[in-house]
């Protein structure tokens, strides 16, 4: 297409915001639009009534193996180099998350090096061939009775589906080490905007061809639309109006509460309740900005039914359902569908960069 081309994005998250910037510096015209009053999507943080800077969609931590994606985002921000830790609670007393030696040794009163370790979870682990679902992966790793301290009510809790009834891919992303390592991720690159996403966001839509309009539904311009390309990230069964039906998404309500006077509320960013309460973790985020506060802010997790789609639920006839919508979307003429809603594909933040950034070239070409 020509230098002079038009595009319409629908959606100012990852996604939306990477082709844009992409398409503006090839000398593309740019109007984004996005429903929310908000640019960043679900990874939008602002300054709450108290002065703490909180993620209003839950943690978004930033990590990844790409070097070329950790420089793409460089151009628009700065660092704060974090590590993510992560505790889980078990019978009143938290435990380094993902599973490690010192869990195991912590838990069971025992004294074990990582041969040791080794050994003691090759001995209660139930193996399973082939392994197909959440359950399969997890027995097959470490056993039934941590299975059961971890991750059976958590996954229950998280997904409202048992994890026999889960794709083995949701389990397969938590690690289990035989070392003493307690971060969460084990990434080359991890760190997290030093000045918040939402400044990110909007340094990568600050370009003299990107318009951007905030609190604008798709649905009132499609028919009206005047773009030689639309580059669509909502959820694809939107866009086909649900002519098959709605595609099943896990949505996520979040109490965030700020607690004066005190500098530190738990030990680590984030502390995981797999047994307990209706949530399912508790985030403190001044352990993520590096922040200095006088009060600090939480947020709890209360995973739920209906609400904003936030995962694609993992199952083989929800994957079914989105290849049909998927069809329909490679007959579609100069749209492009990317992101996690518009492929129906839980992506970490850096793999939505990735996508977003080879959905641009495959246009530019």
């Amino acid at each position: 297409m020509q230098a002079s081309s038009f595009a319409l994005v629908v959606g100012a998250g990852f996604a939306g915001s990477v082709i844009a910037r992409e398409l503006a510096d090839a000398g593309w015209l740019v109007r984004v639009v996005d429903k929310r009053i908000h640019v960043a999507g679900n990874a939008y943080d602002e300054l709450d009534a108290h002065g703490v800077l909180v993620h209003r969609y839950g943690p978004h931590i930033f990590h990844t193996n790409g070097e070329r994606i950790f420089d793409y985002l460089s151009r628009f921000t700065e660092w704060r180099p974090y590590e993510h830790r992560v505790r889980g609670v078990v019978d009143g007393r938290a435990y380094p998350f993902p599973i490690n030696r010192d869990t195991l040794n912590q838990l069971y009163g025992l004294d074990l090096d990582d041969t040791g370790a080794e050994a003691f979870l090759e001995r209660v682990r139930e193996p399973r061939d082939p392994v197909l679902t959440s359950e399969d992966v997890v027995l097959n790793s470490v056993g039934r009775d941590l299975y059961e301290k971890f991750f059976l009510n958590y996954t229950r809790k998280q997904w409202g589906l048992d994890p026999s009834q889960l794709k083995a891919g949701v389990a397969a992303r938590i690690p289990v080490r035989t070392n003493t390592d307690d971060r969460y991720f084990t990434d080359t690159f991890q760190a997290m905007p030093k000045f918040g996403y939402t400044r990110m966001f909007e340094a990568m839509l600050d370009h003299p061809n990107i318009t951007v309009e905030l609190g604008v539904d798709f649905e009132d311009l499609r028919d009206n639309m005047r773009a030689a390309h639309v580059v669509y990230t909502g959820p694809i069964d939107a866009y086909f109006r649900y002519c098959f039906g709605p595609l099943p998404y896990r949505s996520l309500r979040f109490e965030h509460e700020h607690l004066a006077g005190l500098t530190q509320y738990q030990e680590t960013g984030t502390i995981n309740y797999p047994n307990d309460h209706a949530y399912t973790r508790i985030t403190e985020f001044k352990h993520l900005t590096g922040q200095t506060h006088s009060g600090t802010s939480i947020v709890r997790e209360y995973p739920q039914a209906e609400g904003e789609p936030y995962y694609p639920i993992p199952r083989a006839e929800n994957e079914a359902l989105f290849k049909r919508y998927e069809e329909l979307a490679k007959a579609e003429r100069n749209v492009t569908f990317v992101g996690r809603l518009a492929q129906y594909r839980y992506y970490n933040m850096d793999q939505v960069v990735g996508a977003a950034l080879a959905a641009a070239k495959r246009l530019l070409d």
